[in-house]
């Protein structure tokens, strides 16, 4: 199983701390990197530090969330060799990773429910990457 990193801002704090208990229940290896409670941060602050993370190995996946999962999702991408997808439903969370061979994920936490939320994180924890046709396209980012 892959590395995972998980982050938030102060809007995804509650949906991290229950990914968080998803996770320890799967036995499945994560690092979290804040922040530590609800006071209100910046979420580029965490977005960059969990992109760094996830660019040094291609075996990283990270999670994050903010309130709609569009600003983590803008600030990780503009890391060479990430491709953080903003995931909404199951259908864009198993593309994400079938096509995109997506490394992070980003959530909403305004925009989905929690239990939403296990749901996509597992397809995009257990979906493969097609390679193929869609190897050239991603060599293209």
């Amino acid at each position: 199983m892959k590395k995972i990193f998980i982050s938030s801002d102060h809007a995804g704090f509650n949906y991290k701390e229950t990914i968080i208990k998803f996770l320890k229940k799967k036995k499945i290896n994560f690092q979290d990197l804040g922040p530590i409670n609800k006071n209100k941060v910046d979420y580029p602050d965490y977005a960059h530090k969990l992109a760094k993370k996830v660019k040094l190995d291609n075996s990283y996946i990270g999670i994050l969330i903010c309130g709609s999962g569009t600003g983590m999702s803008i600030v990780a991408n503009k890391h060479k060799n990430i491709r953080a997808a903003q995931c909404f439903n199951l259908k864009s969370t198993k593309l994400s990773r079938l096509h995109n061979d997506a490394n992070i994920i980003t959530l909403g936490s305004r925009l989905i429910t929690k239990k939403n939320a296990i749901k996509y994180i597992n397809v995009f924890l257990n979906t493969k990457f097609d390679g193929g046709r869609h190897k050239k396209r991603i060599k293209k980012i």
